[in-house]
């Protein structure tokens, strides 16, 4: 373990993959893929990594950068069964243990542990790189958690290094609502861009606050001086895998994220474009969150686990545990593409691997291991 950007970290690395992950709250970044030459960092690590400055203890902006799990996902506005959970659970604040560091062949697997307070239970995670592929291979599983429950990853990205946006896509969606009670504190001096409760079907077409207007929630950073959370439905149907992605023109890589639907059936997207004035943010980030979850929001367990807008049309917000152990297998990887690649419009299992497809109509294939969502162990 060494402090990598202010925290105590460990570190994981393959031939094609070299990340890190920290110990209080398991943030994982800085993550380098393709290395070599011109290695890719897709992952937002927030400005105040490493600068001194004081942010209160128990937040998970204390380390945010990168992915966390979030359990329960958001803020327990009101707490269920008296369980008083840190914003975005102690699994993303609280500091975790190192249970084993392996190496198999072409298999390098980290896994940690922390056992849990707020709600009494064990949650194991194991990260796993594997040579030539550049990909990392998430598992938590949740043992001992009896009641309802929410949960996320909580990828943050970062915008390209010039003048362009990334192009966000995911996998076909039922509905899309915008988050439906303000979001930005207006006695701060913050705004939004969209319309609270607002319903949509396409992240290109989104209901702005002004009347008749339209944003196009599909490009970022956009919207400047303003902060906005939307949540998508993905269609829940027997395809290997849903997916999210966001392409990177001006450097060349595609950030992607797969996962199985049945798990995580909906994407909270974090959009802040220098719109947060509270510190530690102090109106200086620039940050895209996509964010595969069960849950309602950031409203927490009671309310995810009470009738709302996506519950009543079917959309699973919460699961309830029995204290059996309960798997959520993750992928996230890069991959390179040209410059006219446009944004993803397809990921499709493909032989070993998956392709990305390209509004361009290029293709693009990449060595990942999709059954490991399904609960198939990683070849090595």
């Amino acid at each position: 373990m060494k402090e990598i950007l202010g925290q105590p970290s460990w570190t994981l690395q393959s031939n094609t993959v070299s990340m890190s992950l920290t110990r209080l709250g398991a943030h994982m970044a800085p993550v380098e893929f393709c290395c070599g030459a011109s290695p890719v960092q897709p992952y937002y690590i927030s400005p105040w990594q490493g600068s001194g400055e004081d942010v209160p203890e128990g937040l998970s902006e204390v380390p945010q950068r990168g992915d966390f799990f979030c359990m329960p996902f958001g803020f327990d506005r009101s707490p269920y069964a008296q369980e008083k959970h840190p914003p975005h659970g102690e699994t993303a604040v609280a500091p975790w243990e190192l249970v084993a560091e392996t190496h198999h062949k072409t298999l390098h697997t980290l896994s940690i542990e922390r056992t849990t307070k707020a709600r009494p239970g064990v949650v194991r995670r194991s990260f796993s790189l594997v040579d030539g592929e550049d990909v990392v291979y998430d598992e938590t599983v949740i043992q001992g958690f009896q009641g309802p429950t929410t949960f996320a990853h909580h990828a943050l990205l970062r915008p390209p290094s010039g003048d362009e946006c990334l192009l966000l896509s995911t996998s076909p969606i039922r509905f899309g609502h915008v988050y439906p009670h303000p979001f930005a504190d207006a006695d701060c001096g913050e705004h939004q861009a969209l319309q609270p409760g607002a319903r949509f079907d396409s992240l290109q077409h989104v209901p702005g606050l002004v009347a008749g207007r339209y944003e196009d929630c599909s490009v970022w950073p956009a919207r400047k001086g303003r902060t906005d959370l939307l949540q998508i439905a993905n269609i829940c149907n027997d395809a290997s895998f849903a997916w999210t992605a966001a392409v990177n023109p001006e450097e060349g890589y595609v950030w992607f994220a797969l996962k199985n639907v049945q798990v995580l059936p909906s994407v909270v997207l974090w959009m802040d474009y220098c719109g947060r004035h509270k510190p530690p943010y102090s109106g200086r980030t620039c940050v895209l969150g996509l964010e595969d979850a069960c849950t309602f929001f950031d409203r927490g367990i009671a309310e995810s686990a009470a009738p709302n807008l996506f519950s009543q049309e079917g959309v699973r917000t919460h699961f309830d545990l029995t204290g059996e152990a309960f798997p959520v297998r993750y992928i996230q990887g890069v991959s390179r593409v040209p410059q006219s690649f446009g944004r993803v419009t397809d990921i499709a299992p493909d032989g070993a691997g998956i392709v990305l497809c390209g509004e361009a109509g290029q293709v693009v294939h990449a060595a990942v291991q999709w059954r490991f969502l399904h609960g198939l162990p990683l070849t090595h």
